[in-house]
């Protein structure tokens, strides 16, 4: 099991993480809402375990340990910051 709960409730991502290890994440993102996760040990996260870390936001210890995820996510946009001034679906309807 790459996805594990420590005594003091930090949620660890060791190794290869891979899509089997997305429902684990969720149980105990959900239980733990405030819990953080330390993926400075994971070497890979399947798109599933990283679209959860993605959709619960919760605290990220450490730099991801999977390269490409590191890269990424250091690239991509925080509190929404891609999305102001990009206009919803229904608002251009009614411009129309």
């Amino acid at each position: 099991m790459t996805v594990r709960l420590n005594s003091d409730g930090v949620i660890i991502l060791t190794g290869e993480c891979p899509v089997e290890d997305a429902e684990t994440l969720l149980e105990h993102l959900q239980a733990r809402r405030d819990g953080p996760v330390d993926w400075s040990g994971c070497t890979a996260l399947h798109t599933a375990v990283l679209q959860i870390l993605m959709a619960a936001r919760p605290k990220l210890l450490g730099a991801c340990g999977d390269g490409f995820v590191r890269t990424w996510a250091a690239s991509a946009p925080r509190d929404g910051a891609a999305a102001k001034g990009r206009k919803r679906a229904k608002d251009r309807k009614s411009e129309s």
